[in-house]
């Protein structure tokens, strides 16, 4: 069924190729993605060092189970100085801590998105940015990360900017990295399970974090939807001429010339989820998010699982159909679920995703 439902909308299928051609496969997608639709990546610094703040009685301490504080990321990067803040959230308990590397839509600890002291029981770490800490979300390029990397005469007029010019879903992809290279700073966290979250526009930016740093053993895109893990080809809800419409400034330039002409991309957005390979993807959908478009979101899973087949690993293990509501398809190395209700991170989605990885913790 899933099969020729893709076929019917005309999704391009994923070539075979062998375990060795993977690696130069996956950069073709990598780089078809920043050139169409995210814009080229920021540029890796040239020297990054962390700022530990002294700790603060004004965040949490969850009774005693964890430490929060503020840490400032600073960075040469186009050569020019950059600094951000983060925080990190950390259990008490002895021992390296699998973590979670959120990027927020509040700066808070914890928030309704993020609940922190659950957590943090299930075992895990937090490092969480709130994204405009990194660069606004909207048109003004003047201001954060934004500013280092535009030229000034793009910075207040997007039609100005280089047609595969960074857009600011790479902006905060970029920031989840410097989260991980604080995180290898710490014997406390544990490097080899490390996961990268997002919600909605953040979930895209998590799914591009997974696809540019394959130090992310789990990727976790939350109700991604349109332009993240959901097909583009006939999907339901949004599609490439209302985002680019509402939110130029996430993408490059040239994404707009698939707005109503989305036959014509060059890939669909299960080969940005393949690109997760062989490592593990979750995908969080919910029943009423029709903007997202839940099926498009499982057709997305499915297509892409050929490649960890080809790879020796399971993919997506689900019927050849929709999920129903609250089902779990958590077997392979795609894990899917849909639950009931709106547009959100909820605590069933953490519980899911939690569950999940510690079954996979190396």
């Amino acid at each position: 069924m899933l099969h020729e439902i893709l076929k019917e909308r005309d999704v391009p299928e994923i070539q075979d190729f062998s375990p060795d051609e993977w690696e130069n496969v996956r950069e073709t997608y990598v780089k078809a993605f920043l050139e169409e639709e995210y814009g080229l990546p920021v540029p890796e610094p040239t020297a990054l060092t962390f700022e530990e703040l002294p700790l603060d009685s004004k965040f949490p301490h969850f009774a005693g189970k964890a430490i929060c504080r503020q840490v400032i990321a600073h960075a040469e990067v186009c050569g020019k100085s950059y600094s951000f803040p983060f925080m990190a959230t950390i259990p008490t308990k002895e021992g390296k801590h699998p973590f979670f590397v959120l990027n927020n839509f509040m700066p808070d600890v914890p928030d309704k998105y993020f609940p922190a002291e659950e957590i943090i029981d299930n075992g895990f770490a937090i490092l969480s940015v709130f994204y405009q800490d990194v660069t606004t979300d909207n048109r003004d390029f003047t201001n954060g990360l934004a500013a280092v990397v535009t030229p000034t005469e793009a910075q207040t007029d997007l039609t100005k900017r280089a047609p595969n010019a960074t857009g600011k879903i790479a902006m905060w992809a970029w920031a989840n990295m410097r989260l991980l290279d604080y995180a290898a700073t710490k014997d406390c966290l544990d490097i080899n399970n490390a996961a990268v979250i997002g919600h909605s526009r953040l979930g895209k930016t998590a799914l591009l974090t997974g696809a540019l740093d394959k130090r992310f053993r789990f990727v976790i895109a939350n109700n991604s939807g349109c332009s993240g893990d959901a097909i583009t080809r006939d999907k339901k809800g949004e599609h490439i001429d209302v985002i680019t419409r509402a939110f130029p400034f996430w993408f490059c330039e040239n994404y707009k010339k698939y707005a109503q002409n989305e036959q014509a991309l060059p890939f669909d957005q299960h080969m940005l989820v393949a690109t997760i390979a062989p490592r593990h993807f979750l995908c969080g959908a919910a029943v009423e998010d029709v903007w997202a478009d839940p099926e498009s979101q499982l057709l997305s899973c499915y297509a892409a699982s050929k490649v960890w087949e080809q790879l020796g690993k399971k993919g997506l293990i689900a019927p050849d159909r929709y999920a129903e509501i609250g089902e779990t398809f958590s077997e392979g190395n795609i894990c899917y679920h849909l639950r009931a209700g709106k547009h959100y991170l909820s605590r069933y989605d953490w519980n899911v995703y939690m569950d999940y990885i510690k079954k996979h913790l190396i």
